[in-house]
């Protein structure tokens, strides 16, 4: 890769400000002050030294993210906050973006990287990787709501669903439930309670594959996922 390319992926400036960088003679190859900025390096092999301090290249990053209400789940939007309006500097340089799709007004576990390949097989429908979500319902819900998702739903579309594990946490005016689905259709969870004529009032996805939400982090806030942790990811 081309040095200011790699400069560039890792947030060090633009790729006419590293030009300037390296004719001020701020980068440094295996011991070679590099002056063209088109050089061609092997990240994963080469020592880079940039204004005296090494550089740690990595392809890709994986945060974990605790959506708070109010943000698209996009890269960019010209009405409303994205997610990566949440996110800092050091990270939207790797053009990251999110793993599916949060609605507006849902909470919870969302994931923003920059592997496509990742994000293509934990999101196609032929893995079937499992999405649970906490939810309260205005409705009473009860056991033949468990026993109707398991038969899997008829949408507003006439879509039917795949089954779902409804599991019941509170049973009452408002009742409060945690659902597992294997799929992702557009407002699903919501769609999904309207064909038991409920209603979702709070939505917060908790897990994805066998990769849960970590308690610790408050709204708005993310990590980086950990090598075990990106690949509970993808488990089914």
């Amino acid at each position: 890769m081309r040095i200011d390319k790699v400069l560039g992926n890792l947030g060090y400036g633009t790729r006419s400000e590293i030009k300037k960088y390296c004719k001020y003679g701020m980068v440094v190859v295996n011991g070679e002050v590099i002056k063209n900025n088109s050089f061609h390096v092997d990240p994963k092999k080469d020592e880079i030294i940039f204004n005296g301090e090494k550089v740690n290249y990595r392809e890709y990053i994986y945060l974990m993210l605790n959506k708070p209400d109010g943000y698209i789940s996009a890269t960019y939007d010209n009405v409303d906050k994205t997610v990566l309006d949440l996110i800092d500097q050091e990270y939207l340089a790797f053009n990251p973006f999110p793993v599916g799709r949060l609605d507006k007004d849902t909470e919870g576990l969302l994931i923003l990287t920059n592997d496509g390949q990742l994000s293509h097989r934990v999101l196609s429908p032929k893995r079937h990787v499992p999405k649970t979500y906490y939810a309260r319902i205005h409705g009473v819900v009860t056991s033949d709501d468990v026993d109707a998702f398991k038969e899997g739903l008829i949408l507003d579309d006439g879509y039917k669903t795949l089954p779902g594990e409804l599991e019941i946490l509170k049973s009452d005016s408002i009742s409060e439930i945690n659902l597992t689905i294997h799929e992702g259709k557009f407002h699903q969870v919501k769609r999904m309670f309207e064909s038991v004529d409920k209603k979702v009032i709070y939505l917060k996805r908790i897990s994805m594959g066998g990769l849960k939400l970590d308690e610790n982090l408050a709204l708005g806030e993310y990590r980086e996922l950990t090598e075990e942790e990106i690949k509970l990811l993808e488990e089914r």
